[in-house]
């Protein structure tokens, strides 16, 4: 009598991802309301090796730098997904950049506002920012850089440095801005996108007066309401 051999057959572990982790990390933080106490204990709670854990990041703040990286990359996708971005002018290229990374920013609101206030000290708070800064900073000089190749003068060229820079505490000021923003759908932030960009974009053409005096009334009303 001829015998049938049973065959078994083995669950597959799914394979680990460095966004895995990163899901991993954020999932800790929100539902323990601190950091992990060390890479071995997150590893054990998770079941995964500690090995493979150093095969995507050197550490939590390689993780914490890795996940601000993330938000910008899912922005420019979203952004480069549209066809009609390509053809949008400079100005409207960078109001949709941040009103797409404030949509990107609140989808993670918890965890955002956990990041930034987690530390007493600011300072140690923006310093898990260095990589997105250079990100938002390399945005910022391409779109000045087209901008300078349409102008004869080099008189005239904007300085890319000074105003990659000046993006980048543009960002600082926005994000600090929508964490504040207790308006519905953040419907503040968004004005304050519009006039801080309209704002800039004017100074880049030399007529800044009247958006620079229109921002700065609206952030003197916006704070002097909020001493209130």
């Amino acid at each position: 009598m001829a015998t049938t051999k049973k065959t078994t057959t083995t669950k597959k572990t799914p394979k680990l991802t460095a966004e895995a982790v990163m899901t991993m990390y954020m999932e800790y933080v929100l539902e323990h309301g601190h950091r992990p106490a060390s890479v071995f204990k997150f590893c054990k709670e998770h079941n995964i090796e500690e090995g493979a854990f150093y095969n995507f990041y050197g550490s939590f703040q390689g993780i914490r730098e890795a996940i601000w990286v993330a938000f910008y990359e899912n922005t420019v996708t979203v952004l480069h997904k549209n066809q009609e971005y390509a053809t949008y002018p400079n100005r409207e290229k960078m109001l949709s950049f941040f009103y797409t990374f404030f949509e990107v920013l609140t989808a993670n609101r918890s965890y955002v506002l956990f990041a930034l206030q987690e530390q007493k000290d600011q300072l140690k708070s923006l310093a898990q920012l260095r990589d997105l800064r250079l990100k938002v900073r390399e945005f910022a000089s391409d779109l000045i850089e087209q901008s300078n190749e349409e102008k004869s003068s080099r008189f005239t060229k904007n300085p890319v440095s000074i105003f990659s820079e000046g993006a980048w505490l543009q960002t600082l000021f926005l994000m600090k801005y929508w964490m504040d923003d207790n308006s519905a759908r953040f419907e503040k932030t968004d004005v304050a996108i519009e006039k801080s960009v309209n704002a800039i974009f004017d100074v880049f053409n030399t007529t800044p007066l009247e958006s620079v005096l229109d921002f700065g009334k609206f952030l003197f009303k916006e704070n002097f309401s909020r001493t209130k």
